[in-house]
């Protein structure tokens, strides 16, 4: 794989990576990832603008073959897919500096165990130049940890942005163009990383506003060459604004909790709201996480095992508080055979859901004409207040 010319005296290095399936043990990759660092050669310096994950580092090796120095190695971010190949450049080149945050550095030097004297923190807004070509360092915390920067290449207006506004996609093209697809995976990406921090995301798109770029260069994914796309769409994302949305992720294991959810997903679409069903044994995560991305409401169908939620519902709970969506109302429905504590557990492990709580329908057994007339009910409250957004 070699490095790949973006513009004069910038090179794309890296490793695109077709066949990875799960990232951190957790999140699915159905498209594969890239690795993205990015070579910057000015007239007087050159610096590395983040690294790869050490898996890759032989091909990293390979692509930096004739490059004679490296002055600099921005760290943008301390994990490990993106700074865990930087001990092996800094043996490669003895001068080489790391520049990073002061949150960073101490995060390197924990993680990587990097020489602290090899590490020169920067601060927000400072610039470092490379002779015709000039960096300048953003802060960008909370996206997605404490220590996360950009960098500002304002002579090629390039501003490279390690995971903010990346996607988890391997694709032969370097740019993403206008392709849909691409758009999609993005969405994905930011359901599953990005949507816990969403208020902090709000402040740093309005940093990056400030600045004049036609490049976003991230370290997930192809370079947004119509960066305005990915802009608008992470503007809308991380808005307070909802979509007339419900999503309903269940299991049953009888056919008691099933019965519910269908005649509440049938219920509902007479009444024109949307629904999103997702049945938890075989669901893909990431989709669930996105469909939270836009949802008003949400919907969990459990039954009862052993007076709690099914292990798989009260992971996907504890998912969605995870996540921090902006859903504004919630329910919970199910079945139980002779006793259930669901609603006190569900509703203990969901401290971050700042939504309004609709109802509860849970019936003992098979659901009746009672429990049906309950279901109704719940689609009438979800309909009328999902008509007012």
């Amino acid at each position: 794989m070699k490095a790949r010319t973006i513009r004069e005296g910038i090179q794309w290095m890296g490793f695109v990576d077709w066949n990875r399936r799960l990232f951190d043990a957790l999140i699915p990759l159905p498209d594969g990832t890239s690795y993205n660092a990015y070579l910057i050669q000015g007239s007087d310096k050159t610096a590395l603008i983040d690294a790869v994950d050490p898996a890759m580092a032989d091909t990293l090796q390979q692509q930096l073959d004739g490059v004679a120095k490296i002055d600099y190695i921005v760290a943008q971010h301390a994990e490990q897919d993106h700074s865990g190949t930087i001990p092996l450049i800094l043996e490669m080149y003895k001068e080489a500096i790391v520049l990073c945050t002061p949150k960073a550095k101490n995060l390197l030097v924990d993680h990587l165990e990097i020489a602290a004297e090899r590490i020169q923190t920067v601060s927000d807004g400072e610039t470092i130049s490379l002779g015709n070509k000039t960096l300048r360092f953003i802060y960008t915390p909370w996206v997605h940890w404490p220590e996360t920067m950009v960098t500002y290449l304002a002579e090629d207006r390039i501003v490279f942005t390690c995971d903010f506004l990346g996607s988890h996609l391997a694709m032969s093209g370097l740019y993403a163009g206008d392709d849909p697809y691409v758009m999609l995976a993005a969405k994905r990406y930011y359901a599953e990383i990005m949507m816990p921090f969403r208020k902090a995301i709000q402040g740093n798109l309005k940093k990056l506003r400030e600045i004049d770029f036609d490049l976003i260069a991230p370290s997930h994914g192809p370079i947004w060459d119509h960066p305005e796309m990915i802009m608008s769409a992470y503007e809308d994302w991380v808005s307070d604004q909802v979509k007339d949305l419900v999503v309903l992720p269940y299991i049953s294991m009888h056919g008691s909790t099933e019965m519910m959810v269908d005649h509440l997903v049938a219920a509902l679409a007479e009444r024109g709201v949307t629904v999103k069903k997702f049945e938890l044994t075989s669901t893909d995560i990431g989709k669930l996480a996105m469909a939270l991305v836009d949802a008003a409401t949400i919907v969990i169908g459990t039954p009862t095992v052993h007076l709690g939620p099914h292990p798989s519902v009260y992971s996907a709970t504890h998912l969605a508080n995870a996540l921090r969506p902006k859903v504004r109302h919630a329910a919970i429905i199910g079945s139980y055979g002779w006793g259930t504590k669901v609603v006190e557990q569900l509703s203990g492990l969901t401290p971050n859901l700042k939504a309004e709580i609709l109802g509860t329908v849970l019936c003992k057994g098979l659901p009746r004409e009672e429990t049906f007339a309950e279901l109704d009910a719940l689609a009438d409250a979800i309909r009328d207040k999902h008509s007012a957004l």
